[in-house]
């Protein structure tokens, strides 16, 4: 392996690392003095995080999943690297966030940091992407079934508007990892128990 390839890799570690922050949990703590593996659905993500802490640590921790996604991928951008290697960044920071090593890799189900890390390298599947999202969410009122969504809508979108194949096959990548961690969710949609709305503080599970 080279200089430039070690360079690279070292960069994919540093992604997941970053990915693999918990700010969900961290910022639960700081502002609510509350633990989001402890309450509603025991997710680290934004939505358990509006649940357990409130509007402000779920707005905090939609932000901050979505920016530390979007850094590593323009950080690896700036630097003037190939889509492949642009690609395993985005997929490592990802990873990072579903399986953070500072929670035993046990994280959230990666929604916010899957648009982070589309943002900055294709926007416009981002934005496709959320458009599917906010309409099934205003649809459905299911934040679980509008995610599923929209992660499936990821790869056609990525193809339809002339993404490389390095970013489709990402795209397919984040659709089935995301759709995975939503096993739960899909099962609880399919019996009809799945609760709705993301303030709905009383629901069992759910979430992201």
């Amino acid at each position: 392996m080279n200089d430039v390839s070690l360079w690279q890799a070292a960069g994919v570690l540093a992604a997941y690392l970053l990915g693999a922050i918990p700010f969900g949990l961290l910022l639960s703590r700081l502002i609510s003095r509350r633990d989001p593996r402890e309450h509603g659905s025991g997710n680290i993500g934004a939505t358990n995080a509006l649940r357990t802490g409130g509007k402000l640590v779920g707005a905090l921790t939609l932000l901050a999943d979505i920016g530390k996604g979007a850094l590593a991928v323009e950080l690896a951008l700036a630097a003037g690297w190939t889509e492949f290697w642009v690609a395993a960044v985005a997929m490592a920071a990802f990873i990072g966030h579903i399986f953070p090593v500072y929670l035993g890799f046990r994280g959230g189900k990666g929604v916010a940091t899957m648009f982070g890390v589309l943002i900055p390298w294709q926007p416009w599947v981002a934005a496709a992407a959320f458009a599917v999202w906010l309409l099934a969410l205003r649809l459905s009122r299911y934040v679980s079934l509008s995610s599923i969504l929209a992660g499936l809508v990821l790869p056609l979108a990525a193809w339809l508007l002339g993404g490389s194949l390095p970013m489709v096959v990402l795209c397919m990548a984040l659709a089935l990892l995301m759709i995975w961690r939503h096993a739960d969710n899909i099962r609880r949609l399919l019996a009809g128990t799945e609760p709705t709305t993301v303030d709905d503080r009383k629901a069992r599970e759910g979430g992201n």
